[in-house]
C-alpha cells in the first residue's frame, strides 16, 4: 500500500467501484479495463487507476482486471470481510428508520443496541432490539462489542451523547445531529447533516437556469 494518507473521497469511489465488481461477478465477467470500470462509474480511466494505486498493483498491462480478484482485495480494505457491531442513541423518527432499515446487514453493519432518556421508550422493542437506558451504554457497548455508535438525537445534547459514547470506548461515530462537535483526534467523526444538504438543493432550484 502507498504510504500516503488516502484521502477520503478516495475511499467513497472505492465502495462504488467494489458495487460495480459484485454485479460484474454476478454476471460472471471475469475481466475489466480501468477505462471500462470508469464509464460504469462516471470516472476517468486516469482516475480509477490512481485511486487503486493508493493501495498496490491490480491487474495486469493489457489484461485489465480480474473482476473477483479486486473484489475481494477491494472487500478486504474496506473491512467488508468483516462484521462490525452499531449502536443507536435516539429513537425517535430517524433513529427508529435506522433501526428497521435492513440494508445495514448486507453490508456487514449489525445494529445490536439501542438507547434513549426518555422513559417512555426504554423496554420497547424494535426489529428485535430492546431500547435501552443511556445510563447502560458503558456496559454494552463492552458486552456486545460495539465498534460505531450513530447519534440521531437533537442538537442541544447531542455532545454530550458523543463524550457518553466515547468514554464507552466507542472509536466510530456517525453524526445526525445538526451541529459541530468536539471529539479527540483518535475518534472518527463522520457528520450527516441532513437539513444542510437540502438547503443546498433548494440553492441550485432556486438558481436553476
Amino acid at each position: 500500500m502507498n504510504n500516503k494518507k488516502v484521502p477520503e473521497p478516495v475511499i467513497s469511489r472505492l465502495f462504488v467501484y467494489l458495487r460495480e465488481l459484485i454485479e460484474l461477478t454476478k454476471m460472471n465477467i471475469r475481466t475489466i479495463s480501468s477505462g471500462e470500470l470508469g464509464v460504469r462509474t462516471n470516472l476517468s480511466d486516469a482516475q480509477v487507476r490512481k485511486d487503486l494505486g493508493y493501495f498496490g498493483q491490480f491487474g495486469v498491462s493489457g489484461s485489465g482486471y480480474d473482476t473477483n480478484e479486486l473484489k475481494v482485495a477491494l472487500e478486504e480494505i474496506l473491512g467488508k470481510d468483516k462484521t462490525w457491531n452499531v449502536a443507536v442513541v435516539g429513537i425517535g423518527h430517524l433513529g427508529g428508520a435506522l433501526l428497521a432499515y435492513p440494508g445495514f446487514k448486507e453490508r456487514g453493519l449489525n445494529i445490536v443496541a439501542a438507547f434513549d432518556s426518555s422513559k417512555r421508550k426504554i423496554g420497547k422493542k424494535i426489529k428485535g432490539i430492546i431500547i435501552q437506558s443511556i445510563d447502560e451504554m458503558p456496559k454494552t457497548v463492552t458486552n456486545k462489542k460495539i465498534s460505531i455508535g450513530i447519534i440521531s438525537v437533537p442538537a442541544k445534547v447531542a455532545q454530550e451523547v458523543a463524550d457518553k459514547l466515547i468514554s464507552s470506548r466507542v472509536k466510530h461515530i456517525l453524526n445526525f445531529a445538526p451541529i459541530a462537535l468536539n471529539v479527540p483526534e483518535k475518534i472518527k467523526l463522520k457528520n450527516v447533516d441532513l437539513s444542510r444538504e437540502l438547503e443546498t438543493l433548494s440553492y441550485f432550484l432556486a438558481n436553476k437556469k
